[in-house]
């Protein structure tokens, strides 16, 4: 009966993770894109308004908190907000935008780079181990983001310019989320994830706020159509804190390496959405080198996960 129980409880936590990776996958080729029409930096704030507004009706209660955290937990909980919140997203939304809806599922797809730049930031700053693999397979997933962006040929920086700024935001982003999961891992040791995500949100807000009102965007407003409007709020209650939520829901019940598994549906609902959507489909080369760049990224996620299990 016991091992009953503890596989329905597994079972649930990978279909958690897995909804929440592919309502992400159909936020970054389907959701979001649609708000092209408006300042990056306005959209970002207000996707982490909406959530933030919405928390404070469920989660008033974490005020309560606001004298207990420490200076060390603020730098840590404004250094999560900066680089998962601002800067990340701001790199990614930018990103969207510039391919105008070419190639949105390599975009998403080169997100999978995060691990890579997450353990070589845990192993500067966290002073974690790196695994013997993981230069050979960190590598292997690099060169194969490469041929998954411009197959056999050579960047052409003339023609394919915003595609070129494109992947190198996408990278920022990658780069960003794995720095942001760096630092998260130090806020969870003392604070439950409510608490994290709600301040979190809370203090990108903040930074986005000011980043709006100094770049003089707060005009946007303005410009906001209903559909705009309605893909904000699709977004806010879904692909946003909701994906997040149901993501951590399923995370506490199964090991990282089956998170990881659980998590291809990112990239495959990507694809899946962009092909049946916007009718756009990888090449061959790019099939291929997707399919590498994935494998070296579950290689490197499990040998980290075996080395902090040991």
């Amino acid at each position: 009966m016991a091992d009953g129980k503890n596989r329905n409880y597994k079972i649930t936590g990978v279909v958690a993770v897995s909804i929440a990776a592919a309502m992400w996958g159909l936020d970054g080729v389907v959701l979001t894109p649609r708000l092209y029409n408006l300042d990056v930096r306005f959209v970002v704030f207000v996707l982490h308004l909406i959530p933030f507004a919405l928390m404070n009706i469920f989660f008033f209660g974490e005020y309560k908190k606001l004298t207990s955290i420490t200076t060390q937990d603020w730098f840590t909980f404004f250094l999560i907000s900066l680089f998962g919140g601002a800067i990340g997203t701001i790199a990614i939304v930018k990103a969207l935008f510039l391919v105008n809806f070419h190639n949105l599922s390599v975009i998403v797809l080169l997100q999978k780079l995060q691990p890579v730049f997450a353990i070589s930031l845990a192993a500067i700053l966290l002073k974690e181990k790196l695994h013997k693999g993981f230069i050979l397979w960190a590598s292997v997933a690099v060169v194969a983001s490469y041929f998954l962006t411009f197959g056999f040929h050579l960047p052409d920086f003339n023609q394919e310019k915003n595609t070129i700024y494109a992947v190198l935001l996408s990278l920022l982003a990658a780069f960003s989320f794995g720095s942001s999961t760096v630092f998260s891992k130090k806020i969870l040791i003392k604070y439950s994830f409510p608490t994290a995500t709600f301040f979190r949100y809370g203090i990108t807000t903040i930074i986005m706020f000011f980043i709006v009102l100094f770049s003089g965007t707060f005009n946007q407003f303005g410009k906001v159509t209903p559909e705009n409007l309605l893909f904000f709020l699709i977004i806010s209650f879904t692909t946003g804190s909701g994906a997040i939520y149901l993501y951590y829901y399923g995370l506490v019940r199964i090991r990282a390496i089956m998170a990881t598994i659980a998590e291809l549906f990112f990239p495959v609902s990507a694809i899946f959405f962009d092909y049946f959507i916007n009718g756009k489909m990888l090449s061959a080369v790019q099939w291929v080198a997707a399919l590498i760049m994935i494998f070296a990224i579950i290689k490197l996620t499990g040998r980290a996960t075996k080395q902090q299990s040991s």
